[in-house]
């Protein structure tokens, strides 16, 4: 038995409060279905600058009342001190999924994007200490490993970032680091490399690519390929960053104070992600056929990224279920009946 399958099968016997922000997000509403499939008590922060009601209308639609009833919304912001302390009182886990994503957005307007993802950040990070929560895992990212050409990404080596988000990403590694030192609080940071699955927005001109592209193909659209599209990511399916979320929240204090990547230890290629994503629609038939178009290389854009996830592995029992295949097999129902 894995550590997270006895994780699953603890966690219903023993409820604890977790505090989700970000809740109405891609992954934080994952991240709340999980939980209150497993008869946890959830708070849920978000002000809906990215997030939507419909995905908590979802997640709602796919637990029992009872469940349900485990759920408490707060709309507010991470950026506002009182919002903050409201939301940990009395809780257990802190899971801080809020943050305004996006290289290009963040090349846009790197203010907006500084006030949201470190002032925000050491808001929450600062509340949730002051109500002695057991532990504080929050979503770093691979960005932060900037133009450190080596591969794969290992977590002690980090380059120079290429964008405003990355450096506000790396300040929240720098803080955790000294709230662990100065106040022996317990963090964990999980660095995501290109997580997809249900819910994740397609629309808007920062939306990732696994969706943009999915709705594009669905709506008979052009896919629009950066570069000559082999420019490569490890994609790491939803469920892979729930299970992170989880044993990182619950995991012994050796294993905290730490940063982890997340992901699956693959690369693909742009050019191999348009065929798997091709292929995929073919099964579900919706054949598509357009050729992809291909346009300039993207400002910021790291060029090749792929984790080492060893270290999640040894310390948090890491074990990701789904690689990019699969994943998007999995997700794909979802995306036709969404976004179709």
């Amino acid at each position: 038995m894995t550590t997270y399958s006895q994780l699953l099968k603890s966690l219903p016997n023993s409820p604890k409060k977790w505090l989700i922000t970000g809740v109405a997000g891609f992954i934080g509403s994952n991240l709340l279905e999980h939980l209150l499939k497993l008869d946890q008590y959830v708070v849920g922060l978000d002000n809906f600058a990215t997030g939507h009601q419909y995905n908590l209308d979802e997640v709602k639609k796919l637990v029992s009342d009872e469940q349900w009833a485990r759920f408490t919304f707060v709309e507010g912001d991470i950026c506002n001190e009182s919002d903050c302390h409201k939301v940990c009182a009395g809780v257990d886990y802190v899971l801080h999924q809020a943050a305004l994503g996006s290289v290009p957005r963040s090349i846009n307007d790197p203010i907006t994007t500084n006030a949201t993802n470190i002032s925000g950040f050491l808001t929450m990070l600062t509340a949730a200490r002051d109500a002695e929560v057991t532990s504080f895992t929050y979503a770093a990212s691979s960005s932060t490993y900037g133009d450190h050409p080596a591969l794969p990404k290992v977590e002690d080596n980090i380059g120079n970032p290429l964008s405003p988000y990355a450096v506000t990403k790396y300040v929240n590694e720098l803080y955790a680091d000294v709230f662990a030192r100065a106040y022996d609080f317990k963090t964990i940071g999980l660095r995501y490399f290109n997580v997809f699955g249900k819910r994740q927005d397609p629309n808007g001109a920062y939306a990732a690519v696994i969706p943009k592209w999915t709705a594009a193909m669905i709506q008979g659209g052009s896919v629009l390929i950066n570069g000559d599209g082999e420019t490569s990511r490890d994609f790491c399916f939803i469920e892979n960053a729930v299970q992170a979320n989880l044993l990182a929240a619950t995991a012994a204090d050796s294993a905290k104070n730490e940063v982890y990547n997340v992901a699956v230890g693959d690369r693909t290629t742009l050019n191999s992600l348009y065929g798997a994503l091709q292929s995929a629609l073919a099964e579900n038939n919706k054949p598509y056929t357009n050729a992809p178009v291909y346009r300039e290389f993207r400002t910021g854009d790291v060029r090749h990224s792929q984790a080492d996830i060893g270290k999640a592995a040894d310390k948090l029992g890491y074990q990701p279920e789904y690689r990019i295949i699969e994943g998007i097999a999995k997700a794909m129902p979802w995306y036709i009946e969404n976004v179709g």
